[in-house]
């Protein structure tokens, strides 16, 4: 896990959910830093810096991939 990078930064447990299960199906390594001490206490985010995508460098281009898609084709109102 030490070697494991960010890619991504939220801001709320629920931004996460779609992202989990399709990381989850892809089987991609990959971990979110601060979701349960987010998910207790949601307006502490900006405090711990949000929810933290950590994934292994080799899985980098594929998670970019899934989330560009996700950006371009996810439009939550």
């Amino acid at each position: 896990m030490e070697s494991f990078q960010t890619i991504a930064i939220f801001n709320f447990p629920h931004e996460i959910v779609v992202l989990r299960h399709i990381l989850d199906q892809e089987e991609i390594r990959f971990f979110f830093e601060n979701e349960y001490i987010i998910s207790i206490d949601p307006f502490a985010s900006f405090a711990y810096g949000g929810i933290k995508l950590k994934i292994h460098p080799n899985d980098f281009e594929k998670v970019q991939r899934i989330l560009d898609e996700l950006n371009n084709n996810l439009k939550i109102v």
